[in-house]
């Protein structure tokens, strides 16, 4: 939280007595007394004990509680900062890349990534579900709706249910609350994401007499801006054929 070791000893002492002179914390604590009352300055000015005065001076801790609450949102924030500092960084740098595309193994993994691409969403989302994990639904609903309520336009294509490792999942329906359009066909086991015509993500997996093998799942996923944009075009060709039965 920002001390150095003799303003941790110090403060760790004066927490035992609350309130103490500056004597008894250097006896206390072993920051020597030659230093402890710069020591103890420095304390009060970052907020940690405050200073009564008298003769001679008392100190007085200030609760852990509200110490630790100022750290942890101080904490945040910064965190909160950096992350959007190396996070566009991150997203300026992935078109140009040399290769951009990348496969992901394992169902973690790709749900992580899906949902990293919602989130990146400027304008709009091209989703075609043929199949679902276990318990991504309720996660990709909470991504979506974030995309949704910042005007993101969505358009959804999703099977009506799936079985994954002997688990039945019903797919339109657990996507049925979603503010947005969604029309149910028994798509094949393929799933992809199309975020602003410019990144997508494909995944595929081995399934057993119509049973998904998420273990064997595979998310390929593309920045090939042109490729994109035409797999893009040709969602919304399928999206104006009247095959669907439709879902609000």
């Amino acid at each position: 939280m920002g001390l150095t070791e003799y303003e941790s000893k110090a403060y760790l002492s004066l927490a035992s007595f609350i309130s103490a002179t500056a004597l008894k914390i250097s006896e206390t604590s072993g920051v020597p007394q030659s230093k402890i009352y710069e020591v103890l300055r420095s304390l009060a000015k970052k907020g940690f004990i405050e200073i009564t005065r008298g003769k001679p001076l008392k100190y007085s801790v200030v609760p852990p509680q509200d110490i630790f609450e100022k750290s942890r949102i101080k904490i945040k924030e910064e965190l909160d900062e950096a992350e959007s500092e190396v996070k566009t960084i991150y997203e300026n740098q992935i078109p140009k890349s040399q290769a951009p595309i990348w496969l992901i193994y394992g169902a973690d993994k790709i749900v992580k990534k899906e949902i990293e691409i919602i989130g990146r969403a400027k304008n709009s989302l091209h989703i075609a579900s043929g199949f679902m994990f276990q318990n991504e639904i309720e996660q990709l609903n909470n991504a979506l709706n974030k995309s949704l309520r910042k005007g993101i336009q969505a358009r959804i294509i999703a099977a009506p249910y799936n079985i994954t490792d002997g688990e039945k999942i019903d797919i339109s329906k657990g996507l049925n609350g979603l503010d947005c359009e969604i029309k149910t066909f028994q798509i094949p086991f393929i799933k992809a994401i199309i975020r602003d015509k410019k990144e997508m993500m494909l995944i595929f997996s081995k399934f057993n007499d119509g049973v998904v093998i998420s273990q064997t799942a595979i998310g390929v996923w593309n920045q090939y801006s042109e490729f994109v944009e035409t797999i893009a075009d040709l969602y919304n060709l399928v999206w104006t054929m009247n095959l669907f039965k439709h879902y609000y």
